[in-house]
């Protein structure tokens, strides 16, 4: 049986209801939430309007703006430069795909992680240093089958992106375009409407 949706609603004053303990929560407790896989969803109190991307998107900023941020400013221009781009859809898809793969790919090494340390071992950034300088070629195995997804799905974006170019582009008549018409080939009606004993060119 699924988790039930966990209720958050949004208040015009900005603050945030937890539904399920009764009480007003913060951006740092709906961030929990999403560190521990938390099945959830924020929604205006008065419209019941879905605000769940708004939130988190707000939690991103935050992160962001501390002082370890993920994305270069050369990033996020190029993800701006998509927004109203036929490619839009198409980026999105490929870049949750690209992060989930990624996902995966942590999980794993946090099993590797953990048969090494054991079960209760804290995963923090000196172990994370100890482990990577024992598993060098497991390392690089694992990298390389992601990057190999990854190039997966962008030739996967391209071959979806020509589909597209050559279905848009079929119902357009050109004429004469690639069909190989050979230079000294005559128009059958324009030779009917020459008169007899005229010579051939």
């Amino acid at each position: 049986m699924a988790d039930q949706i966990r209720l958050i609603k949004k208040y015009p004053n900005r603050r945030l209801y937890d539904t399920q303990t009764s009480s007003y929560i913060t951006l740092a407790d709906v961030k929990e939430l999403v560190l521990e896989n938390a099945n959830f969803q924020v929604v205006d109190a008065k419209t019941g309007e879905d605000l769940t991307r708004n939130i988190l998107l707000q939690i991103i900023l935050e992160e962001e703006a501390g002082g370890a941020p993920m994305f270069t400013s050369d990033l996020l221009s190029q993800m701006i430069r998509f927004y109203g781009n036929a490619m839009q859809g198409m980026m999105g898809k490929y870049l949750e795909n690209n992060i989930k793969a990624f996902t995966d790919m942590q999980a794993k090494m946090q099993e590797q992680v953990r048969s090494v340390y054991g079960d209760n071992a804290t995963v923090n950034q000196d172990l994370w240093a100890q482990f990577l300088n024992f598993q060098g070629p497991a390392m690089q195995s694992m990298m390389g089958a992601y990057m190999e997804q990854s190039k997966k799905m962008y030739t996967q974006m391209q071959e979806q992106l020509d589909s597209q170019t050559r279905n848009l582009f079929s119902g357009f008549q050109f004429p004469n375009f690639g069909a190989g018409f050979p230079a000294d080939k005559k128009d059958p009606q324009a030779a009917a409407s020459e008169p007899p004993g005229t010579p051939k060119k």
